[in-house]
């Protein structure tokens, strides 16, 4: 596996940390460009342990500069927030924090020359087309990192850097508020929309029933204001013009409630949807804008035009902002504010990328000694070009090891499925095939990193209903999954199996149900994931035997089942495929089939229907796929290969033997079977009111 290499500075700027990158460094190609950024964080992962971010917002920045065209500006910088857990890029809002490291990095890079004593750089930031004075300390014109300036949220000292935010008002929407009101109130609460520096929704605590000095721990705890803070920032996304927010980061909720003195006021920052362990220094000078304005809902004592000094108290500290306030009463405005961060470069070289975090392959330059990332010359011609020879070379296909992408976690039933049918497959193809199992956001980044593939044959795709069906039908998602594809072929059904752990003290399911409408939630059950078949199974259970049980998603079947029989959790939905194994080695007790029938691999076990609940059939189907734009020769090629493994009477005893029916299909037929079963857990969703929360 070839690994790419670029260069880059890893920096702690502010109360964020993340890579700092000159803008000829990465390539021209947005969306290139974006799976570096993605690839160097580390982004698919929660934990972002194969990246340099550490599993946090946070620490998921990245800084782009170079020099500016924009008049009366040297640098320009480009924020990015990258996904934690997801494959995502927003160049959408700005950051404060990371924005302290950037003329430290434009003159060691030599975009600015340092002055003697201290330097001034006028920054323009690329996200909201606004000016920022930032201020260093720069002795024998170096730039200097050690000092004694400390800022909450950051351990130690370091030399101070002297932010100056000049028209950072309306830079998102246009408007300081968007609204065109300084209050607004949606579903009975009053708040306030104001773009000052970022984009915020600000709600007083008392509104919310809180004090407004919880730690962030417990605001992430409390589900319901979580929920609540969400709908009120999506109406107020559409209030203030911003569309559709549900994907975007923008605006940031914030809460609010009084200070220490006049002079200050306390802020519960949200990134949107965790409260941030200290404050963002963009989302300060909105706070500070607000409490120095009259007429907000975080408005403070009335205060005389000129400079004023505001602390915005956050969980770890303050953060000391001074506005420049002028005009008063309705026609009072900001003209500046300026507040002081640190900064410090924690390492510098170059980041190592491997070929499986692009979803195309890369032009490498081998002459040195290592690789050297040369994406630039990826530009849209080239890469149109290079497609079309891909199509018109199909006849050689496949030429190269082939990638079985796999949405669930190893271990579990479609994982061992598809090693099943890659074992079988690579020889018949002549290639090796390799399992890529890409886990999390219950299929959704496996399935993103799928459709953005090179649409050559060589990156498939092994779906299932969850991925082609049930999520897409119960939440907006980054693909499509008709357009976004090409069907290969079905490889089979499995019945879903309602089980509980071996020692849950239930008789059968008429006494469950008892049980949960005598004490509602006293049991727990287990899903893959929001919007996979155990979840929508489990869900249509509770709501047509008119129950109520909490449900715990797990990142996948394998670790979901492990909980089930380790008694963490004490019911489940799995696939039968998944769950036989475990039932006849009497791990899991098998209850009833979520299904029209009983299965004659556990004949004495009845349907739900039988047992008194009716309306519950989630029948689970699998199948290949190929990015859209797959020459059609290399998927019939797909189709004719896999339909050959699924007559192997060896592999089919081994995949029915785990309680799956293995049954082959056309291209067509398969896509026809996709659309149909969208359309159906479309209307399931809406007639039982299901919700990915």
């Amino acid at each position: 596996m070839e690994t790419h290499t670029l260069p880059c500075v890893l920096m702690r700027a502010g109360t964020s940390r993340g890579p700092f990158f000159l803008r000829d460094w990465l390539p021209e190609d947005e969306q290139l460009r974006d799976e570096v950024l993605i690839g160097a964080i580390g982004a698919s992962d929660l934990l972002q342990v194969d990246g340099v971010g550490g599993g946090n917002s946070l620490t998921s920045k990245v800084a782009i500069v170079s020099r500016s065209s924009e008049p009366g500006c040297a640098v320009d910088y480009l924020f990015a927030q990258v996904g934690v857990g997801q494959r995502s890029v927003d160049t959408r809002p700005n950051c404060g924090n990371m924005l302290a490291g950037v003329v430290p990095f434009a003159i060691e890079q030599g975009l600015v020359e340092a002055q003697e004593g201290e330097t001034t750089v006028r920054v323009f930031n690329v996200n909201t087309r606004s000016r920022i004075d930032v201020t260093v300390l720069t002795p024998n014109r170096r730039i200097r990192y050690d000092g004694q300036t400390s800022i909450d949220g950051v351990a130690g000292t370091a030399a101070p850097i002297r932010l100056n935010f000049l028209d950072a008002w309306g830079a998102i929407t246009g408007s300081l508020f968007p609204t065109g009101r300084r209050i607004d109130h949606i579903a009975g609460v009053a708040l306030t929309c104001i773009d000052a520096a970022m984009p915020l929704m600000i709600v007083q605590a008392a509104e919310l029933g809180l004090s407004g000095r919880e730690a962030p721990a417990e605001l992430d705890a409390n589900r319901a204001l979580l929920d609540r803070l969400e709908q009120l920032r999506r109406a107020a996304g559409e209030l203030m013009g911003l569309g559709d927010v549900s994907t975007s980061v923008i605006p940031k909720p914030v809460i609010v409630s009084p200070g220490d003195d006049a002079n200050s006021i306390r802020s519960r920052y949200f990134t949107p949807r965790r409260c941030h362990a200290s404050h963002a220094v963009t989302g300060a000078i909105g706070v500070a804008t607000a409490f120095a304005l009259p007429g907000t809902v975080a408005s403070g004592n009335a205060a005389p035009q000129g400079v004023r000094g505001i602390a915005v108290l956050h969980p770890q500290g303050r953060i000391e902002v001074e506005v420049a306030v002028h005009g008063e009463g309705p026609n009072a405005r900001i003209e500046r504010a300026a507040l002081v961060r640190t900064a410090r470069k924690i390492l510098q070289g170059e980041l190592h990328l491997p070929d499986y975090v692009f979803s195309r392959p890369l032009c490498a330059d081998t002459t040195g000694d290592k690789p050297m990332l040369m994406m630039k010359k990826l530009t849209p011609p080239v890469l149109a070009a290079a497609l079309a020879a891909a199509a018109s070379a199909a006849f050689a296909y496949p030429d190269k090891t082939i990638t079985l992408v796999v949405p669930t976690a190893a271990g579990g039933g479609n994982d061992a499925m598809a090693r099943t049918i890659a074992q079988k497959l690579g020889p018949l193809l002549g290639q090796n095939i390799i399992i890529d199992n890409r886990a999390g956001a219950n299929g959704s980044i496996a399935s993103e990193f799928v459709a953005r593939a090179t649409p050559d044959g060589h990156t498939l795709f092994f779906g299932y209903i969850a991925t082609h069906s049930m999520n897409p039908a119960l939440q907006k998602l980054r693909y499509d999954p008709v357009n976004d594809y090409e069907p290969i072929g079905l490889v089979g059904y499995s019945p879903t199996l309602m089980v509980a752990t071996a020692k849950a003290p239930i008789k059968d399911v008429k006494d469950l149900v008892a049980q949960l409408k005598a004490k509602p939630d006293s049991y727990s059950y287990a899903s893959a994931g929001n919007g996979t078949a155990p979840h929508f199974a489990a869900e249509l259970f509770l709501l047509n035997a008119g129950v109520k049980m909490t449900g715990i998603p797990y990142k996948g079947s394998a670790p979901a089942v492990s909980d089930t029989i380790g008694g963490q959790t004490q019911f489940m939905f799995p696939s039968l495929f998944t769950a036989l194994p475990h039932v006849k080695t009497g791990k899991l007790r098998a209850l009833a089939i979520a299904g029209p029938k009983r299965v004659p691999y556990l004949p004495d076990v009845p349907t739900l229907k039988e047992a008194g609940v009716d309306g519950v059939d989630v029948m689970q189907w699998y199948g290949l796929f190929a990015p859209a734009k797959t020459p059609k020769a290399i998927v019939d090629q797909l189709n004719k290969a896999l339909n050959q493994v699924l007559s192997d009477k060896e592999l089919v005893k081994r995949i029915e033997d785990h309680g799956a029916d293995v049954e082959t299909s056309t291209p067509e037929q398969f896509g026809a079977l996709v659309k149909s079963e969208l359309a159906k857990w479309k209307r399931v969703v809406v007639q039982a009111r299901l919700t990915a929360d």
